[in-house]
């Protein structure tokens, strides 16, 4: 080893007290094969956990509501517009979130976000019991929305740890892990609602204060802070003002916004149009963002070998095709085929996150061998590339989960007008076949066809 790679070496541990590191380097193939490799997967991994039970209580409240039998007083609007807070919440705290990893340090902000979840815990432990009004519901839910926040920075932090060729992967595992956190906790609300009865929903919260409390210390211990992640205000400044900023949006609405609305309104959709007991929603509303969280890894997975525009176009058409089945279903009452199409849908929502996450990076450094090929310095566009990735992961985030918003208010307003879903998942088959042309339309058609070369980006050589 030279001295100068010994120095590297050396460098890539030295740290602003225990766990700040100053020298990160992920493109340098030795680095990464030698140090980087190991310090990110550790950092990926407790990144996940946190992120796990932050997605966990953010998603309580679809949990909640099934333990909500008449003597709660709520309509089925009630519940819908009762999920949708924490829905909205989450959404708009991913941006501050996205700063905080550069403020703070990715993993300081960790601890902080994670034990700022016992917050919403303690209070919905207080207050739930039959008599509460509404608005103190409300208010509740609205604050265990901080849970939504920790994907943005766990996903900044984790973006910053890995090169380019493993972010589909990375990202995909670390959002896939987190997103297992919504299947985690509607398992522990099936148990406890199969053993202790629908009575006892403090049960679900009393198991999950001391996992706040674990996933903090886990954080404190075992992650570490990069040095070389600065405040960039000025790269989201920049990052609004370029187009792919929002189609990317556009499209992780149609993912995410799928994934996190469904996730929510599964339970309460079977019990509203086919009259299932909280006992059998429960029973299967897991199932879906359960398969859902596994498969998003195997869209990043995809993404890096065929491109993440196809894999995306695929999944939109998958979705829609699904999204039709559910209609004959809804029409035809068969449980069976609307519960299947669902959890594909889940499949397929997952799988979409997946790619679309792949694409941000991808996009900018195409951008970047573009400007490079044009003459650019090499080393200045690589890092502009990283800076504006990084911020458009962040917004693209907050927006992309607002779609969830969307889903539980189109659900509360289809079944308050029409008592059926049926009117909300026409809607939902329009958006997803705006989302395959727009796809199909920016990403895929080929550079001869593009009026420009910055929408043509296959000239760069990159998979998209």
């Amino acid at each position: 080893m030279t001295t100068t790679n010994r120095r590297t070496k050396e460098n890539a541990v030295a740290h602003q007290g225990k766990h700040w590191i100053e020298h990160w380097e992920p493109e340098n193939e030795e680095f990464w094969e030698s140090t980087g490799k190991k310090v990110a997967r550790r950092n990926l991994w407790f990144s996940v956990f946190a992120e796990h039970i932050g997605f966990s209580i953010w998603t309580l409240w679809s949990v909640i509501v099934l333990f909500m039998g008449k003597d709660y007083g709520f309509s089925a609007a009630d519940k819908f517009l009762l999920v949708s807070t924490p829905t909205l919440i989450g959404g708009l705290m991913r941006l501050p979130y996205t700063f905080a990893v550069a403020k703070f340090g990715g993993r300081n902000w960790t601890v902080v976000s994670a034990l700022l979840l016992l917050i919403p815990t303690t209070l919905a432990a207080i207050v739930l019991h039959p008599g509460t009004s509404l608005g103190t519901f409300l208010l509740v839910a609205a604050l265990g929305g901080v849970g939504g926040g920790n994907f943005a920075s766990s996903m900044t932090n984790i973006n910053t740890f890995y090169p380019e060729k493993h972010k589909g992967w990375a990202l995909g595992l670390n959002a896939g892990g987190g997103n297992l956190g919504v299947a985690a906790i509607q398992v522990i609300g099936l148990i406890v609602i199969g053993t202790a009865g629908a009575t006892a929903p403090r049960l679900v919260l009393f198991i999950y204060l001391p996992l706040i409390v674990i996933a903090a210390l886990c954080a404190y211990f075992f992650m570490d802070n990069l040095a070389t992640v600065k405040g960039d205000t000025k790269a989201m400044r920049e990052v609004v003002k370029e187009p792919h900023t929002w189609v990317m949006s556009f499209l992780y609405v149609g993912t995410f916004g799928s994934f996190i609305g469904y996730s929510f309104a599964f339970g309460l959709v079977l019990q509203n149009q086919f009259g299932r007991t909280p006992l059998q929603a429960a029973a299967v509303t897991f199932l879906g963002p359960l398969l859902g969280s596994l498969s998003r890894p195997a869209g990043g997975w995809l993404s890096d070998r065929i491109g993440g525009g196809k894999i995306t176009f695929a999944t939109f058409i998958g979705m829609a095709a699904a999204t039709v089945v559910l209609i004959l279903a809804s029409t035809s009452k068969s449980l069976t085929l609307f519960t299947v199409a669902f959890i594909v849908l889940f499949v397929l929502a997952g799988i979409g996150n997946g790619s679309t996450y792949k694409m941000i990076p991808a996009i900018f450094r195409a951008k970047a061998k573009i400007a490079i090929a044009n003459g650019a310095e090499e080393a200045a566009e690589l890092l502009k590339a990283r800076r504006l990735s990084g911020a458009l992961i962040g917004l693209a985030g907050a927006i992309g989960a607002e779609g969830g918003l969307f889903i539980n208010l189109a659900f509360r307003q289809s079944f308050a007008d029409a008592k059926s879903g049926v009117p909300a998942f026409i809607g939902f088959l329009v958006f997803y076949g705006l989302c395959f042309a727009v796809t199909w339309a920016v990403y895929l058609r080929k550079p001869a066809e593009q009026p420009t070369s910055e929408r043509g980006l296959a000239l760069a050589g990159a998979e998209v």
